[in-house]
């Protein structure tokens, strides 16, 4: 069950964080109702995966530890997103804020 939650999230949160910043770059010369309604539809897809992924991992975890669990999986797929494909630099503010997600995940899963 874990194993599913965690490709359905991993998954939904590569469209959700197209969805939320993609259009940055993709369509920034483009009316803003465009960037708003292909940021619903890609949005929509995103929706189709997390849903199932939050039912399907409240069997196993509680909610603040999906919760977590998705935190976790967000800043693992918007690091590389912003490096690869927005051309951000990194910084030692993503380090950061990776340890302070790590420590929430050693807090919300222990015993």
């Amino acid at each position: 069950m874990l194993y599913k939650t965690i490709v359905l999230l991993i998954l939904s949160n590569l469209f959700m964080t197209y969805a939320w910043y993609g259009h940055l770059k993709t369509l920034s010369n483009k009316p803003l109702y465009l960037a708003i309604l292909a940021s619903w539809l890609v949005a929509f897809a995103e929706y189709c995966l997390q849903v199932p992924a939050n039912r399907i991992g409240h069997r196993v975890l509680a909610l603040g530890q999906l919760k977590i669990l998705q935190e976790v999986i967000s800043l693992s797929v918007f690091v590389p997103f912003s490096i690869l494909y927005m051309k951000e630099s990194l910084s030692w503010n993503y380090l950061y804020a990776g340890l302070c997600i790590l420590g929430a995940v050693f807090f919300v899963f222990r015993g």
